[in-house]
């Protein structure tokens, strides 16, 4: 999620360490705590360990990977945003205008867990799958409206960029705890209690959140006020284009999710042999999908850059101030379409080779990502407390480490060097896996080589557990490597002035054709075995290998002419 504060505040300067002590005892980095701690959890739980659940319940990997679906809801979140930051909920107004979404979907998110608790996903799958949708729907939510707090009620006693990193600790804390300490408490009590547990934090959490602190936000700032009004001056483009623009795009978008959610409906509550092939969804609803969220939108965006350009349907005096409804169209117009048009003017054609770059980059790690879980349990053999030692503790390490080695490389061999190195070696480790599918031979002798499987043995492991260890390590390093340049690429692309709306669509966009591909992969992973899957998903980095030499040659050629990206104010909070 980015860090939409940036756009809105000034630098703050890096604070001393009396400033941060000072902060760390501030009740708002508390409560910041708490709350990256509430976001991170229902994550973990609806898109990683709960699969872990499904395999032991011998759930088929094709409905696991309809299943995933759910997931689009952190992928298009930008989509409800500006609607929370103009709406109330009944009678819970009086907590604040963003501890009210906050509590609500804290509290929802822990009586999903705890239903979810009572229901067996062998027998109540529809249900299951239901609840689970709401639930990643509550968590998207959630996320947004956290953000938001956190923007909200920074100030010099808790500095923005303080809060900030205490929000990704707690974050960061939720991933261990939904899915390694998960998995070692159902290996020991069982899924349903794990769940109810996890369920009960979370409404815990939402009871505390009832105390913490809220900047009440009662009107838009005087840079929001001073920015509506400016779309009403001479030379803007009238309210009637922008309007229809913005009609247009609403409802691309909500025939896009409208799709996805039917199929979603029809594959979790309709017999197998009933249920939709999700090879034929991809193929067909997959593109219209892109088309319709991205495609048609840049090129709305593109042609409302051309006709300001021109002076075409644009008002040739100022305006009156909106009224009533004029004022909600002006803010979803503001919120949404103005980034595109930005973008989409500054970066011309090159949008084309961007957006592929997105779109495709981080494919070859998010695509099968769902199916890890049963891979480590249901095809290797390991334990629940091997996985969680191996993916999540040593895993956790492993990015850690592969974000610093990134941060450094970024320094020696340049942005997007290091941004071509992720996607080879993010590529390259999907034939580990291979290996492993195999049985893991190769890997075996690798580990026996470099004094792993030893060091392992010594600690208490096995060597079959050294083998798995040191192919998560290595992919979990090049996952770090290739996270940490993408992320300095996405900021060095974005416009300052809308680096917080540019930066979250195109991170959201990150996911999306991994997350639609799953249902395929699934059915793939059936028809011809896991150690296929790692071959195609290896072949498929090769276009994001091209697209990221492309996007070098194209950028080389645009600093030689004198052309400079604008770098946006900061690097986003995830």
């Amino acid at each position: 999620m980015s860090d939409a504060a940036e756009t809105d505040h000034k630098p703050v300067r890096k604070p001393g360490w009396r400033t941060l002590l000072l902060a760390l005892r501030n009740r708002k980095t508390g409560f910041m705590l708490l709350f990256g701690f509430a976001s991170g959890l229902p994550f973990a739980l609806f898109l990683g360990t709960l699969f872990a659940w499904l395999s032991e319940a011998e759930v088929d990997l094709e409905t696991m990977g309809v299943f995933s679906l759910i997931g689009l809801s952190y992928s298009f979140q930008f989509l409800w945003s500006p609607l929370l930051n103009r709406l109330d909920i009944p009678g819970m107004r009086r907590l604040g205008k963003r501890k009210q979404w906050i509590v609500l979907a804290q509290i929802l998110l822990g009586v999903i867990l705890v239903t979810l608790a009572s229901l067996d996903p062998k027998t109540s799958l529809g249900w299951f799958s239901l609840l689970a949708a709401i639930g990643a729907f509550a968590s998207a939510t959630q996320d947004i409206v956290i953000n938001a707090w956190r923007i909200d009620v920074a100030d010099e006693d808790a500095p923005l960029d303080i809060l900030s990193t205490v929000y990704q600790m707690g974050y960061r804390l939720s991933s261990l705890v939904g899915g390694a300490l998960a998995l070692i408490l159902a290996a020991r009590i069982g899924w349903p209690q794990t769940y109810l547990m996890m369920g009960a934090i979370l409404l815990g959490i939402g009871f505390l959140g009832l105390f913490a602190p809220d900047a009440e936000a009662k009107g838009p700032s005087a840079d929001e006020r001073a920015a509506l009004a400016a779309l009403r001056h001479a030379g803007e483009l009238s309210p009637n284009v922008r309007a229809g623009a913005l009609t247009v795009v609403a409802l691309l978008w909500a025939g896009a999710l409208t799709a996805v959610i039917t199929f979603m409906v029809m594959s979790m509550t309709s017999a197998p042999e009933d249920r939709p092939d999700p090879t034929a969804f991809t193929a067909t609803w997959g593109p219209v999908i892109v088309v319709a969220t991205i495609v048609l939108p840049a090129l709305i965006a593109g042609w409302l850059a051309v006709k300001q350009r021109r002076g075409d349907g644009v008002l040739t005096v100022d305006a009156p101030p909106a009224q009533g409804a004029g004022v909600a169209l002006d803010h979803l117009y503001r919120a949404l379409v103005s980034p595109l048009v930005e973008f989409v003017g500054r970066m011309g054609w090159s949008l084309v080779l961007i957006l592929a770059l997105v779109l495709t980059y981080r494919i070859t790690d998010a695509i099968w990502g769902t199916f890890a879980f049963p891979f480590y349990i249901g095809e290797l053999g390991y334990t629940n407390d091997e996985v969680a030692v191996a993916s999540k503790f040593f895993g956790v390490g492993a990015i850690v480490l592969g974000l610093a080695l990134g941060g450094w490389l970024l320094t020696v061999m340049g942005r997007m060097a290091t941004l071509t190195l992720g996607a080879v070696l993010a590529a390259a480790t999907n034939l580990l896996y291979a290996d492993l599918a195999l049985g893991g031979a190769t890997m075996q002798m690798v580990s026996d080589l470099v004094g792993f499987t030893w060091l392992i043995e010594h600690l208490g492991g096995t060597a079959k557990l050294a083998r798995l260890m040191i192919t998560i390590g290595a992919e979990n390093l090049s996952t770090g490597i290739a996270g940490a340049a993408y992320i300095a690429w996405l900021s060095s692309i974005v416009a300052k002035g809308h680096s917080a709306v540019q930066y979250a669509l195109l991170s959201s966009l990150t996911l999306l054709v991994g997350t639609l591909g799953r249902g395929a992969l699934g059915q793939m992973i059936e028809a011809q075995g896991f150690h296929a899957m790692f071959i195609f998903v290896t072949l498929i980095g090769i276009v994001a290998i091209v697209l990221c030499l492309l996007e070098w040659l194209r950028e080389t050629r645009a600093r030689n002419s004198g052309v400079v990206a604008p770098e946006a104010a900061a690097l986003p909070a995830e």
